[in-house]
């Protein structure tokens, strides 16, 4: 008999509805089916993206305007018994008809599973994808309960190559011998191409060991060990990457940078960063909306996903003649939302996802460097780089300041709210980044009249900046995000 996964301890699912998705007069069926294959029982949807298991699943939860060449992917935490990962327990159903035919593979170095269907799917489409109970852990243990997650797909194929940024500028000097390399893709790419033969980093010819892996849109080498100090590295992503369009499109050409070492040897202190993927394209982003009033003035791009742009509000925004985003006195950037066209949908999905991971990435860091300071308020505290914890909400009546370089990074984990008093501001010495703060916020993030917050703003709920704030960062919400006269730039 075979075991199962503990529900509590691999799933932590729950009921979802996914809104926006049952769209009136949508087209059936699915493409690739066949007559002799018989539709399975779609089980209540469950929460896949927080799940333990799962890492992640593209296309993503809820995401819309999905490319009809698009194959399906489903990258886990732990390693899986691929035999038991095949067309019978991942599945692919249309809102009508018969199941989806398509090959099934399991990619154990990246703990990857793809469904390629056989042909391309419906446009306009509800599609959902399960795991039945038949999936299995390496131990053999299954699935409690059948998982699934839907996508609706929209009517246009991917033709477009992914393009790549490195975290590193081309050219950069002083870089720190003891920090990772990320490179974020335009979009997410197939998990199974990014590997240490498709990602290197190397000196004079010669590659330096490290390892490679793929979350989200972000790719990351990891050296071995230290690099040498003062000394000139490349690091190349290949054309082996591809996304996961079917046919796939891979990287038009080999992208690489160069960078050199600090010649002290100089070691950036505090966490390795928080990695934002497409996310940190914005300096404001949400899922449910963005609103305004008074003169605001914000500098970089703003997004909303998976609502639509009439939850912007206080903007008086334009759509552009493209479609693909609006513009605003208010904003020196581009506005953004889920019901423009295409590929502004899919891009926010992405960023939407990345910045969810990003919260997970920095709430799950462990071996704080304290807990607690102050009991939760830190007015007149100076923090050194690090990893820093509290139970309870945190707030400040006076400033407070970070101390360090320019490549130290702090990560600030807050289970409940963040409150900043009126005229509080953060005080940055020594070189200390605003982009190298990271505030994980589990409540409320609040900054009330005339306080000053710096850094990236993490929040698993809502973000409020009172009149006259001033905010230098990303503001990441997970609900909404509401500004009154606020001065806010991206870092």
């Amino acid at each position: 008999m075979k075991k199962s996964l503990p529900i509590a301890r691999l799933l932590a699912v729950s009921a979802i509805v996914l809104s926006g998705l049952a769209l009136a007069g949508c087209l059936g069926g699915g493409g690739g089916s066949s007559s002799d294959v018989a539709a399975p029982t779609t089980p209540a949807l469950v929460q896949i993206a927080d799940s333990d298991l799962i890492q992640a699943v593209r296309p993503i939860s809820g995401s819309t305007s999905v490319d009809s060449n698009k194959n399906l992917a489903v990258t886990f935490n732990q390693d899986m018994d691929g035999s038991t990962i095949n067309s019978t327990s991942f599945l692919l159903q249309g809102e009508s008809g018969p199941a989806v035919i398509g090959a099934v593979s399991y990619d154990a170095p990246t703990r990857t599973a793809i469904f390629n269907p056989d042909s391309g799917l419906t446009d306009d489409t509800l599609y959902t994808a399960t795991l039945t109970t038949d999936v299995e852990d390496a131990l053999g243990v299954a699935l409690e309960e059948d998982l699934s997650w839907q996508f609706t797909t929209g009517s246009t194929a991917d033709a477009v190559a992914p393009t790549v940024s490195f975290s590193t500028a081309d050219g950069a000097t002083d870089v720190p011998v003891n920090r990772d390399i990320t490179a974020v893709f335009s979009e997410s790419v197939d998990p199974t191409t990014v590997t240490a033969d498709s990602f290197t980093l190397e000196t004079a010819g010669v590659l330096v060991s490290g390892t490679v892996s793929y979350t989200g849109s972000t790719a990351v080498f990891n050296p071995t060990a230290a690099l040498l100090p003062g000394t000139l590295y490349t690091a190349t992503l290949t054309t082996a990457i591809t996304d996961l369009a079917n046919p796939a499109n891979a990287l038009a050409a080999n992208q690489s940078v160069d960078f050199t070492t600090a010649v002290a040897q100089a070691l950036a202190q505090g966490p390795d960063p928080v990695p934002l993927g497409t996310a940190g394209n914005f300096v404001i982003l949400s899922k449910t909306g963005i609103t305004t009033t008074g003169v605001t003035a914000i500098t970089g791009d703003i997004g909303v996903s998976p609502i639509d742009e009439a939850a912007i509000t206080g903007f008086a925004q334009t759509r552009d003649s493209s479609n693909t985003f609006s513009e605003s006195g208010l904003v020196t950037g581009k506005i953004y939302a889920a019901n423009m066209a295409s590929p502004t949908p899919t891009n926010l999905t992405t960023a939407i996802s990345d910045m969810e991971l990003a919260f997970n990435n920095a709430a799950g860091r462990s071996n704080p460097t304290a807990t607690e300071v102050g009991a939760g308020d830190i007015s007149n505290e100076i923090f050194a780089p690090g990893l820093y914890k509290w139970g309870t909400e945190v707030s400040a009546s006076a400033d407070f300041t970070f101390d360090g370089g320019a490549n130290d990074v702090w990560i600030m984990q807050i289970s409940q709210d963040l409150l900043l008093g009126t005229g509080v501001a953060v005080q940055l010495t020594g070189g200390a980044r605003a982009e190298n703060i990271f505030w994980q916020v589990s409540g409320q993030a609040t900054l009330r009249t005339g306080a000053t917050l710096k850094g990236i703003l993490l929040s698993k709920t809502q973000i409020v900046m009172e009149t006259g704030a001033t905010f230098n960062g990303r503001a990441l919400a997970q609900t909404l995000v509401t500004l009154d006269a606020v001065t806010a730039t991206q870092p």
